[in-house]
């Protein structure tokens, strides 16, 4: 089908209503992802102070994992910095790998979101078809989010596939099997795409944050505070 059709702002906005949706600041971007951090960094400091805060500092540490998420989400825009390079720097290194996912993978894979929004080519209509669910449903997949399960799916099982489809591509390329394998072809492209294509960064990323923590003596709370969050609070707020 054809790209979605395109308002034009000036059907709907006068040119003064429509100034204030052009203009960006600079410094507004790389804000919100140092408060991201920070946030994050003083749960991590609550939760070893204080262990009986454990619980709230992971809901909260999961919640900034969102928050970056949402913040690469936006440098997939354009939208963290009028400096291209500061943008796709701080998306990609600061928002995207710490949780597992590559600013060039997902830019790509979101406008192609934005340009057949709801039409059969849009990649997110696997995310949004099976809703609304039943009130059972949605207690399951909370159950799964919160006990792991879903992130061992998404950060083990994914990956996986996607290097297995990879791999078969590259062997037989156009072969019936290669393309039942690929993870382009998969149901779970948004998965695919966010967590399978930036393995060694965020493997890097994070055996960074275990030293720190290892060399700060609370080895443990990298664990607790950061993983954890990223294997239960975490999915279960984005879902």
């Amino acid at each position: 089908m054809p790209a979605a059709p395109r308002a034009n702002p000036s059907d709907l906005f006068t040119p003064a209503e429509w100034v204030p949706f052009q203009s960006r600041r600079g410094w507004i971007g790389p804000l919100l992802v140092a408060h991201c951090w920070g946030v994050i960094a003083l749960a991590v400091v609550a939760g070893v102070v204080w262990p009986i805060l454990i619980p709230a500092c992971v809901a909260i540490v999961g919640t900034r994992q969102l928050g970056l998420a949402i913040l690469m989400h936006e440098a997939a825009h354009g939208g963290l910095s009028t400096h291209r390079r500061l943008n796709d720097g701080l998306g990609h290194w600061l928002c995207a790998v710490p949780i597992g996912a590559s600013l060039a993978s997902y830019r790509p894979y979101h406008l192609s979101h934005h340009r057949f929004a709801q039409q059969p080519e849009d990649p997110d209509l696997v995310l949004s078809a099976p809703f609304p669910v039943s009130p059972a449903s949605l207690r399951r997949k909370v159950l799964r989010d919160l006990t792991g399960q879903t992130f061992f799916k998404q950060r083990v099982l994914l990956p996986l596939a996607a290097m297995r489809g990879a791999k078969a591509g590259r062997a037989t390329p156009g072969s019936s099997s290669a393309k039942r394998d690929s993870p382009t072809t998969d149901n779970h492209d948004y998965e695919a795409i966010v967590t399978g294509r930036s393995i060694l960064p965020f493997l890097l990323v994070n055996l960074g944050l275990l030293t720190a923590a290892t060399l700060a003596g609370v080895w443990w709370a990298y664990f607790a505070l950061w993983l954890l969050p990223m294997a239960t609070w975490f999915p279960m707020v984005t879902r």
